[in-house]
This record gives C-alpha cells, structure tokens and sequence, in this order.
C-alpha cells in the first residue's frame, strides 16, 4: 500500500511527511487556549489536529490506582483525577474540529470506548487514532474498524505478537486502510529507547503504511524517521512548555511545531531516489574540480614535472588521473605558465 486519504491529504510513502499536532491536554481546561493551540497548530503548518475523547469515568473509576514512580510526570496522581484534568470536555470538539477546518487541517481524535466512537461518528471524524494502551482492546478495534475510515494505530508496550493479532482484528472487521505508528510509551522517551531502525521492518511486517508517534524532546528524531521511512509524524504541542499542562513537558511550542514541519519535509525530499552521476543541478559546478595545469614557461622539447606543472583549479586541463602519464614526456611547443595541459601539448 502506496497511499491512503485522510480528509483532503494523501498520505503515504511518496507523499510529504502528515504532520499530526497532538492537543492531548495542553488546552489546560480552557476552551479559549484550546481554540488558539489550534490556531498555532495551522500557522505552523501542521496538516491535522488531535484531540483525546475520553472522560475519567469512560477510561478509569475512582480509587482504581495511582501513580507511585518518582520518574513519572504524574507520581502521586490517581488516575482518575490525572483523567478528570486531561480530558477534553465533549462539548468542546465540535468548536474545536469547525475551527481546525477552517484553518485547512483535518481533525479527528483518539477514542478510548465505544461510545466515543459514537460521539466521533456524528462529527464525522476523517479517520481515527488508537493510542498505545487502546492497542490491544479488540471490541474497540471492531468498533472502529466497522465505520470503514483510516485508522492510525500507535505500537508502543506492544509485543509483536500484539500488533499482529491488532492489524488481524482491524482488517476481519473491515478496516483497509491502516497506519502503524512506531511508539514508545514513556513521558518523554528519550533518543535511545526510540529504536527507529523498526521503522522499515515495521513495513515489511506488516504491510502498512508506517509513522512515528514522537515523545521525545525536539524534532531530530523526528527527522531521522522520515529518512527511514516514515510517513507520519505525530507530535504533542502547546503554546508555552512553561505554561504547565499534563503533557506540556514534552510538547513542542509553534516555532518548534513550525521547524518539525519543514525539516520532516526537508528530509523526505532529500530522500530522492538512487542515483549516481552528475546531476543537471551539478553541471555548472564541474569546471571547479582540479585539472593539469602549467605552472612556469616550459619551452619545446623540455620535459613535463612536478616542477613545471601543478593540479589545480579549474577543470580546464587534463584531468588529475593522468598525472603520472605525463610527468616525464617532452613538450611539443612553448607553453606558457597558467596554460591547462592537454594531450595535444605533448
């Protein structure tokens, strides 16, 4: 599979990298910041929008745990109040998704029941996106699969054999169209727990479009899974990391948003195909290579030398190759020194 449509945009391999800004909770339960994450999100050139569909209640209950793991962004939170702050209040993505059009985006969200497929359903969502920890929840996958839209499926604390019975789920319940997202599920994840060189295997595997759920801080790694591939790119942004949020530690800000969107297509474009040679683009960058030249006046029948020629700039004369042939023959005529040597002068 080449190519699937989200809403107005082609993705896929010989497509510009899809740049997906990731809401999550950053909009710190504002509906106004949410508004102008969306707005930053457009300017930066971002090609879709995503939100979360979720409520504390739809994905945990009370009581149920907390977090105790001093390297958490969360430790001592219980998930239902970390959910209860996060979430994005229903009411609020219809304005969100009517205004994320208008700035030319697409919008969709990550559902995390079925009645948040439901929900999503009747706003006519483009496509959907099953985060990490949803991976595995099969009647949701049915669910999903069964509204026949594109589904992007992020892979992180996922074995392989996960992934597999989830693209068998996906595809029994009717979904075509899937994008696996490379991902791993930790807050932020750093370079080295990344492991992009999956990314192509990814392809092989499983016979999908692949893309990277990115975690980590900055956009080089980013960058680096377009180069191997990667069609997809999705990353949490906010308006300021300063700003505080639940995922504003590891979100992008709009210049970095921005530069993440030219860079992955810097690199896509870069990509080109296998080619030797010198390109048309080249050509006009041939006559600076070194060639034989004459550096001091060598009269007829005086022998050729280190000392009376030199290999420089341009590309006038012989070139530096046949260094050897000529040091030692005779000179057929005069030659003044800057003359390039050619096989006609000796």
């Amino acid at each position: 599979m080449n190519s699937i449509k989200i809403g107005s945009y082609m993705v896929g391999k010989d497509q510009k990298p899809f740049i997906i800004a990731e809401m999550s909770g950053n909009h710190n339960q504002s509906l106004d910041r949410a508004l102008e994450l969306v707005d930053a999100a457009a300017a930066a050139g971002a090609h879709a929008l995503k939100l979360q569909t979720y409520t504390a209640d739809t994905i945990t209950m009370k009581g149920a745990f907390t977090i105790e793991d001093k390297n958490s962004l969360w430790n001592g939170k219980e998930l239902h109040d970390l959910y209860k702050q996060a979430h994005t209040p229903w009411e609020w993505h219809k304005p969100i998704f009517d205004r994320a059009k208008e700035k030319g985006m697409e919008a969709f969200s990550s559902p995390f029941d079925e009645t948040a497929v439901d929900f999503l359903e009747s706003l006519n969502v483009p496509a959907y996106k099953i985060a990490s920890f949803e991976n595995t929840h099969h009647p949701l996958l049915r669910k999903v699969a069964k509204t026949g839209k594109p589904v992007i499926l992020s892979t992180g604390v996922s074995t392989l054999e996960d992934i597999i019975e989830s693209v068998e789920v996906l595809r029994k319940a009717g979904c075509k169209d899937i994008i696996l997202l490379k991902c791993t599920s930790t807050y932020p994840a750093t370079p080295e727990n990344t492991n992009l060189l999956t990314i192509p295997d990814m392809y092989e595997k499983h016979k999908c479009l692949i893309g990277l759920s990115d975690h980590t801080m900055g956009t080089g790694v980013s960058v680096a899974a377009v180069a191997l591939g990667a069609c997809v790119i999705e990353k949490h942004f906010t308006l300021r990391r300063a700003d505080g949020g639940v995922d504003s530690a590891f979100s992008l800000e709009p210049e970095e948003l921005k530069s993440l969107v030219t860079e992955t297509e810097r690199a896509f474009l870069a990509l080109g195909t296998v080619k030797y040679g010198i390109l048309p683009a080249e050509e006009k960058s041939v006559q600076f290579k070194r060639s034989i030249f004459v550096s001091k006046d060598i009269k007829k029948g005086e022998l050729l030398s280190a000392d009376n020629l030199r290999i420089i700039r341009p590309a006038s004369g012989l070139a530096p190759k046949y260094w050897e042939d000529v040091i030692g023959k005779a000179a057929k005529t005069d030659l003044k020194a800057g003359t390039p040597l050619n096989r006609d002068q000796f």
